[in-house]
């Protein structure tokens, strides 16, 4: 199954599997994919686990750990946070992530980020966390922060629901980033994998 899911991301995507060695030589950030309560603590909403899962619990252990490490480091940390209107659906999803409730906040693993100088948090209320970071003066609260920190390489972390969204947004990147490091823990699954990518 693993092996198939490579192969199909692969034929997808310009993937391949590698490994990451962190290094002040190369400006990384990390990019933390809806890793709310909403999506990642069991029973905390419609789409949250129903009960405790193991690659959920992994996912978020290595996500407070790397926000750690990388705050340490006072390397650059940007977080997506979903947070929707209660009267605007997105369908097909059920109500999820409500502005406003705990279901919609960081996991409480993370919750320090919220007072953390060198975290960025962004709200946003639909799939795709490009799109959710453009401001009403049409500036990008992402592509801002990527340039403000002169970031070169990003590893990045998603929730289990996140992989669609985050296959869009990885192609919205595709000529402006050196590498990417993507990490998935999806259906059960553990997938590394490096993006090499062309800058304009």
């Amino acid at each position: 199954m693993v092996s198939a899911t490579i192969d199909l991301l692969k034929k997808e995507l310009p993937v391949e599997e590698g490994s990451l060695v962190l290094s002040k030589d190369v400006k990384t950030g990390l990019v933390l994919v809806d890793v709310v309560n909403g999506f990642c603590s069991v029973g905390a909403g419609n789409l949250a686990p129903v009960k405790p899962d193991k690659q959920i619990s992994y996912m978020v252990k290595e996500s407070a750990r790397l926000a750690k490490l990388f705050c340490g480091e006072k390397w650059p940390v940007f977080a997506f946070l979903d947070s929707h209107h209660p009267d605007i659906p997105e369908p097909p999803y059920p109500p999820h992530c409500i502005a406003g409730t705990d279901e919609a906040r960081l996991i409480p693993d993370l919750q320090w980020l919220e007072n953390e100088a060198n975290a960025t948090l962004k709200c946003k209320d639909c799939i795709d966390g490009f799109l959710g970071s453009v401001e009403k003066d049409g500036s990008n609260v992402f592509v801002d922060w990527v340039k403000k920190n002169q970031i070169k390489a990003i590893f990045g972390l998603f929730s289990p629901t996140s992989f669609a969204f985050s296959r869009y947004w990885l192609s919205a990147y595709v000529q402006t980033y050196v590498y990417w490091i993507l990490y998935v823990p999806l259906c059960r699954l553990e997938i590394v994998g490096c993006l090499p990518l062309l800058r304009m």
